[in-house]
């Protein structure tokens, strides 16, 4: 069991016997495939367990991309103890604190900690690993072509009941997975959203990496650009970018822009509608309208727009 794991692992790690009492507060997070705790006992710092499965092939990817990404001097939790035969590591808490949870403080109060998330996109930028060390397979045209497709199957036919064929043999779908993997030179985070972005001594720090591979830079900051569960106003939207071009000196192009954003929003309703229908996490569902209300805008004008024109109708 996932728990008995983290608590054995702990355990080992603190160098108790069974008769000291640890405590183990669930953290829920995502649909990784992975269990995470708060682990407390009396008379040390509270830290986080972590178990993963099989689930999702990136999991196994966690213990060296947060080596790594330290060693880059990115802000990422501390390793504290590893147990990969187990499927357990356990690292630093840095709290409950995300750029989620104070979606409701004034914007310009938000602006330091946007720029703090954006500083760490630039400094991936720099982050170069050696020759050996395995990244999760590159954004490439197959990759967006598995984001498209797994709208389909779980937003457009699992969630809201339509057939997806005309969307899988559309051409636009397949040429904008063409353009966008033409090219994939930086290092992107892959999920780059608000609740992976925690907030630590006034500075944001990166959780749930293992996702880490080459792609293009521009998915990394539309997914946080056109985060939907911030829902950042247009005018928002267009401070970030201003403050984005004042740390990087340059501004994304818009059409390439947009288009990632487009195929972000792809997967993340995707994600939503999975998590909704065959998880029964119901959170999710308020998020879906307003993922398609940002995909509707971002997509506007392009050929995306006729063949997704009933995707957006069928939503509440």
């Amino acid at each position: 069991m996932p728990t008995d794991a983290i608590l054995s692992t702990a355990r080992q790690f603190l160098g108790v016997d069974p008769t000291v009492s640890i405590t183990l507060e669930p953290i829920k997070r995502g649909a990784s495939g992975r269990t995470i705790l708060r682990v407390k006992t009396k008379g040390q710092a509270p830290f986080i367990g972590i178990h993963w499965t099989d689930e999702r092939e990136d999991n196994e990817q966690f213990i060296p991309v947060g080596h790594f990404l330290k060693k880059c001097r990115l802000r990422v939790p501390a390793i504290l103890h590893e147990n990969a035969k187990r499927h357990v590591v356990l690292v630093e808490d840095l709290g409950d604190v995300d750029l989620l949870s104070l979606k409701t403080r004034p914007f310009e109060e938000r602006l330091p900690l946007y720029r703090s998330a954006l500083e760490q996109v630039d400094r991936l930028f720099y982050a170069k690993p050696e020759k050996d060390f395995v990244l999760m397979p590159p954004f490439d045209a197959a990759l967006y072509r598995w984001e498209q497709e797994y709208f389909c199957e779980f937003l457009v036919e699992d969630y809201l009941g339509l057939d997806a064929g005309p969307l899988r043999h559309d051409p636009a779908f397949g040429e904008l997975a063409e353009r966008l993997g033409k090219v994939s030179r930086h290092l992107v985070h892959r999920d780059f959203q608000s609740q992976n972005l925690l907030v630590r001594d006034a500075q944001v720090w990166l959780i749930d990496f293992q996702g880490l591979r080459r792609g293009r830079q521009e998915y990394d900051i539309a997914s946080l650009v056109f985060d939907p569960y911030l829902d950042h106003s247009p005018a928002e939207r267009a401070e970030l970018l201003a403050l984005w071009e004042e740390i990087s000196d340059e501004q994304p192009e818009s059409r390439l822009f947009h288009e990632c954003a487009s195929q972000r929003l792809m997967q993340a309703l995707g994600a939503y509608g999975k998590m909704v229908r065959h998880r029964g996490l119901e959170w999710y569902r308020p998020h879906i309208a307003t993922a398609a209300r940002l995909l509707q805008e971002v997509t506007a004008g392009t050929p995306l727009a006729a063949p997704l024109a009933p995707v957006f109708a069928a939503i509440p």
